[in-house]
């Protein structure tokens, strides 16, 4: 505990400060050789390179070298490029090691792997990304919805009616892909025309969720919704409307209050 502030001290090994600089020079190391990154910070501080060559070198010094160029471009361009990488050199059966991996950035690329597989069915490309979609790590889980969301974007029916059965998963992880990996707008995505025309399309994945006791779900659903709002607020207030009638759940009170939050009532 530091007594002049009263903040307590960083634990060994993690960042003074709170941006990739801060990083000690041990545990980015350690983070390049494998180990799991704890925060957002650390995720985005990973030498992909470093990291391939210690965790898959049989892909070559060419692939290596072009993993290094890419070095300043975005994270989500790295990760389709290291699953592309994997794949042109290791082939799919290379999957099942990288998603087993104790690297959170390289059960990622796993991720990307299964969404860079060409010409598979939602069906098959959603039970090859369920055990990721439910991973302990949170970085994971992101990449997870966005690595497949584009194969979900381009077949949203189909999409639609093969994930309703994950609204009622047990895992709060799992039912959480339901809602965010469709998101009209989401993060670090691109935006999904017809659900920001029509979110009436994803009703099917919604009304399951609006009283999910887990609030990780509730914040998906709700940011569902206020993603809708920007487009159609009259639908998304009609939706919380309905919901609230009654004697509404406390879950629904959540979602709704949070979902209304860039229009109001």
């Amino acid at each position: 505990m530091n007594k002049a502030s009263g903040k307590k001290a960083p634990a060994a090994g993690q960042p003074a400060g709170r941006g990739v600089k801060d990083i000690a020079a041990a545990r980015l190391a350690a983070l390049n050789a494998g180990e799991a990154a704890t925060t957002l910070t650390e995720c985005l501080a990973v030498d992909f390179a470093a990291l391939m060559q210690a965790t898959a070198p049989e892909v070559g010094a060419q692939a290596l070298a072009l993993m290094q160029s890419e070095a300043a471009t975005g994270i989500s361009r790295r990760m389709a490029l290291a699953a592309r990488i994997l794949l042109d050199r290791l082939g799919p059966a290379a999957l099942a090691r990288m998603q087993a991996h104790g690297s959170d950035t390289v059960r990622g690329w796993a991720c990307f792997m299964v969404g860079a597989l060409p010409g598979l069915p939602v069906q098959t490309r959603l039970d090859l990304i369920r055990p990721l979609a439910d991973d302990a790590h949170f970085g994971v889980r992101e990449w997870a919805w966005l690595a497949v969301r584009p194969h979900l974007a381009a077949e949203l029916e189909t999409s639609v009616q093969r994930l309703r059965p994950w609204t009622k998963d047990p895992s709060e992880r799992v039912r959480r892909f339901a809602s965010e990996s469709l998101r009209p707008r989401g993060v670090w995505c691109a935006h999904i025309a017809a659900l920001k025309a029509d979110p009436a399309l994803a009703l099917p994945l919604l009304e399951p969720l609006r009283t999910d006791p887990a609030a990780y779900v509730q914040d998906s659903v709700a940011n569902w919704l206020n993603d809708a709002s920007k487009d159609q607020p009259d639908w998304v207030r009609d939706v919380c409307a309905r919901w609230l009638a009654g004697k509404p759940a406390a879950a629904t009170e959540r979602i709704c209050k949070r979902a209304l939050r860039s229009i109001g009532a």
